[in-house]
């Protein structure tokens, strides 16, 4: 019987493995299909990326108020169209974008520059462009002897050549030179002002023809109290100007885009880095063709801090106004044809804050004839005149401290007459053996020229020469220092002026001592004033009082990120008590009945100071040489017992002979404290918020180190020119 075959099962299993192998083929053929031809664009583009850049977006500057929260510099939206440069644009394309977007908008080309309208010519015209070549000009560009090519066809453009253009073409160049204006893919401005809603909305309309133009909303400096402070607050650069030339580099290193708009001058410029605000990031992923394939914002950005200032913008409009009135009034008086300008400065005594700085030059219009009243708060700064008497506090302080007199001190008042040298006296004559506080009250010059001779160690004789030392001037001017004359006073802006300073002579130490020597600016006298009204403490004088974080509420102040406090500059040298003299002679001044401002006695917030008139010179450009003028001053503080404001008043030129006298320093100093006060009163009975005066132990107590000696050392004259013998009679 023979053996049953068995039955193999390898053929069953090897077909199985077969066809799981063909559904793996299967599989991967389909999904490499579905890469390849579905997503093969994006991932070629994907392998295609080469690039990523982070692109920095301005934001809106950071806002400026009063101390009491009212908006003086905000910002205003404007509709703007901007384009932005891809990395490998061509020129010819961007030219065609111009050329339609020039269809839609009006943009002024009046600011194209000659060089910008030969390079389009020559742009659109490249054909008689070479033909202005010529074939030395290639041999001397192998030689060596030009640099380039293109540079020798934009000398020969001509401006027959450049008539050629028709007001459409000088338009699209407008636009074109916008275009390449910045770094690639950073928007640029094209038109951000007078950009009407038509525009506005044909542009929105057409993006898709226009590529790399945009429609946007923009922003622009505005000024709320108008001239108000203008010149003072300074002043931004616009979307054309973009970074100054002259500070690229500081600029750049710090971040900016060449478009970007900064702060050009005075605390729009100091405070630029505060202001400014931080940018909105966005980072952009180009091709290796330079096309955007993607954008992310990384971060929104923050418009810039804002600022709380010290100034009273209510205080200071009624000041200005005071000003104008008083201006207008005294310039219908004979013999005041020089006078042009008028300042008063107000500070918290305590803290250095601002309250007011105000300036108006009133000038006549070369062209229309018309007079016109000009913002010049900066004059309070930049500016300095010599102020006469109002500084007398200063040298009979000195006297003390240079053991020539004590508190309550006689001298002999009398004409001094010097061998070749004019008498000098006090105003309506000698009056004989005086105090400090009648010689404050009264004015005498006597008394300060007794002074002088004593810090000169001179031996007086009627007639004689008269030989001083020759440091004699400098002692003077290291006592003055301590209180901020000659020297900078710290504040927060720059381009302040130390005033001018005479060269060393025997009659001009005299001089000196009368305040008609060395000049001054309104701000130093008025931190003059304050260091005797606070007990001897030279307080830095302060324009930023906060800084606050930006919020979006437009009614509210956002919350405080920094304060700025008082600053100690130096105590003065001399003592408490001798200080207090000084103090009742100024209150004297204005409540003696022989008080050259006794004018202010009945003043219910009982105030104390000190008034100047100095005899000066003006240089006339007309008459090429300098005649005799006069310059009123004025400086006090009230209330006396506790004094919260201190004020500075200087008129120069303020008439040139008898004829045209007047007392323009003493009116707008009582109407100026008057306002002040019955401001305070008024808010007070509205129950509105009152900024409440630091006392001194406080800011002491805030100081990290009062400098107990005087360390602005010896003051070195910064002219050597001889100033002319200046006296009063």
């Amino acid at each position: 019987m023979g053996k049953k075959k068995k039955k193999t099962h390898i053929p069953f299993r090897l077909n199985i493995l077969f066809f799981c192998v063909f559904l793996l083929f299967s599989l991967l053929i389909f999904r490499l299909g579905i890469l390849q031809i579905v997503n093969g664009e994006d991932y070629t583009k994907a392998i295609a990326r080469t690039e990523a850049f982070t692109v920095n977006n301005s934001v809106p500057r950071g806002k400026m108020y009063d101390r009491y929260g009212n908006v003086i510099v905000d910002n205003i939206p404007l509709n703007a169209i901007t384009f932005t440069q891809q990395q490998y644009a061509k020129q010819k394309d961007m030219l065609e974008v111009a050329e339609r977007l020039a269809l839609l908008i009006e943009k002024d080309y009046d600011r194209l520059t000659e060089r910008e309208k030969k390079d389009f010519w020559i742009m659109l015209h490249p054909e008689e462009a070479e033909e202005l070549l010529t074939e030395q000009d290639y041999q001397d560009l192998k030689d060596e002897k030009i640099t380039s090519l293109y540079q020798v066809q934009v000398e020969r453009v001509t401006e027959e050549h450049i008539n050629e253009l028709t007001d459409q073409e000088l338009e699209v160049a407008a636009i074109y030179f916008k275009f390449i204006g910045g770094y690639a893919l950073t928007p640029q401005i094209v038109k951000n002002k007078g950009v009407t809603p038509e525009e506005f909305a044909i542009v929105s309309e057409n993006l898709q023809s226009l590529p790399g133009v945009d429609t946007t909303t923009d922003w622009e400096r505005y000024y709320a109290y108008d001239e108000t402070l203008r010149s003072l607050l300074g002043n931004v650069s616009s979307a054309d100007e973009g970074l100054p030339r002259d500070e690229l580099d500081y600029y750049l290193s710090r971040g900016y885009s060449l478009n970007d708009r900064v702060g050009k001058s005075y605390l729009e410029k100091v405070y630029e880095e505060l202001l400014h605000g931080q940018k909105a990031k966005v980072k952009t992923v180009t091709d290796n063709n330079g096309n955007v394939v993607d954008t992310e914002v990384i971060s929104e950005g923050e418009r810039g801090k804002d600022l709380v200032l010290t100034i009273d913008m209510e205080l200071q409009q009624r000041v200005e106004k005071i000003i104008e009135e008083e201006l207008i009034e005294k310039k219908k008086l004979p013999a005041t044809d020089y006078l042009d300008r008028a300042f008063v400065v107000m500070m918290d005594p305590y803290t250095g804050e601002i309250i007011t700085i105000a300036g108006k030059q009133y000038v006549k219009d070369e062209e229309t004839g018309e007079w016109d009243m000009r913002d010049f708060a900066l004059g309070n700064v930049t500016t300095s005149y010599v102020m006469g008497s109002a500084v007398k506090g200063a040298t009979v302080l000195t006297g003390y401290n240079e053991g020539i007199i004590e508190p309550g001190g006689t001298l002999y008042d009398e004409v001094i007459r010097i061998y070749r040298t004019p008498d000098k006296s006090t105003f309506g004559g000698p009056l004989g053996r005086i105090n400090d506080l009648r010689a404050l009250y009264r004015s005498s010059n006597g008394y300060m020229y007794k002074i002088a001779i004593g810090i000169g160690k001179g031996n007086y004789v009627p007639g004689q020469p008269l030989p001083l030392k020759k440091d004699s001037l400098e002692v003077f001017r290291r006592n003055f220092a301590q209180f901020g004359l000659g020297v900078p006073t710290g504040v927060d802006l720059p381009n302040e002026t130390i005033g001018y300073k005479g060269v060393f002579g025997s009659g001009f130490v005299l001089d000196y001592s009368i305040g008609q020597y060395d000049s001054y600016s309104p701000l130093q006298m008025v931190q003059y004033v304050s260091t005797i009204a606070n007990d001897g403490y030279r307080m830095k004088p302060q324009l930023v009082k906060e800084i606050r974080e930006p919020i979006l509420d437009q009614e509210h102040l956002g919350p405080i990120l920094d304060t700025v406090d008082p600053v100690i500059l130096n105590r003065l040298e001399m003592s408490d008590d001798e200080i207090e003299q000084v103090q009742t002679g100024f209150y004297q001044v204005m409540h003696h009945p022989e008080g050259t401002a006794r004018s202010f006695r009945d003043k219910p917030y009982n105030p104390a100071g000190k008034t100047g008139t100095a005899e000066t010179y003006i240089y006339d450009p007309d008459l090429k040489k300098s005649l005799p003028t006069t310059n009123l001053s004025l400086v006090g503080y009230a209330p006396f017992e506790n004094p919260e404001v201190a004020i500075a008043i200087v008129v120069p030129s303020a008439y040139q002979s008898n004829a045209g006298k007047h007392s323009m320093n003493l009116d707008l100093g009582s109407k100026v404290l008057d306002a002040y006060f019955e401001i305070k009163e008024k808010r007070i009975n509205q129950n509105n918020p009152v900024q409440e005066i630091e006392n001194i132990d406080q800011v002491k107590e805030g100081q990290e180190t009062i400098r107990e000696e005087n360390d602005q050392g010896t003051v070195e004259e910064d002219s050597e020119e001889e100033s002319e013998n200046e006296e009063t009679p």
